[in-house]
């Protein structure tokens, strides 16, 4: 594999990887987190890319990562060979509407054009 294969991925995910990431930056939102809460939020442009081999299927899967200033990883996103796809993202925020909450990460999964997202919660200290 080379960079124009994942330069080839990346592009055929593209309307794809920005709708899990619209999706994922709305739930964020419906939480109750504004625009400015957040330092920086999933964009599929901004991850960067790479195809890894799955040692179970043999199949190459496009994955994405964000990084934050610092060159830590704050988030994934997966396109695996069979059309589902995973996706998380670092909140590390206090819940802005229920106190007894904190929001650990945003995740977004699905398959044939169904996106599911869900708040990784833990209970606050």
């Amino acid at each position: 594999m080379n960079g124009l294969d994942v330069e080839k991925c990346y592009l055929s995910y593209q309307l794809r990887g920005e709708e899990i990431c619209s999706k994922m930056i709305e739930a964020i939102q419906n939480l109750g987190f504004g625009d400015t809460d957040i330092e920086r939020l999933p964009v599929y442009s901004a991850a960067d890319f790479n195809l890894i081999k799955d040692p179970y299927t043999a199949e190459f899967n496009l994955v994405g990562v964000w990084l934050d200033s610092h060159k830590h990883q704050i988030g994934n996103i997966q396109f695996l060979g069979n059309g589902s796809f995973y996706a998380e993202y670092d909140v590390v925020k206090q819940h802005p509407k229920k106190s007894q909450w904190f929001v650990e990460a945003m995740t977004a999964w699905g398959k044939d054009g169904k996106i599911k997202t869900e708040a990784k919660l833990l209970p606050s200290l």
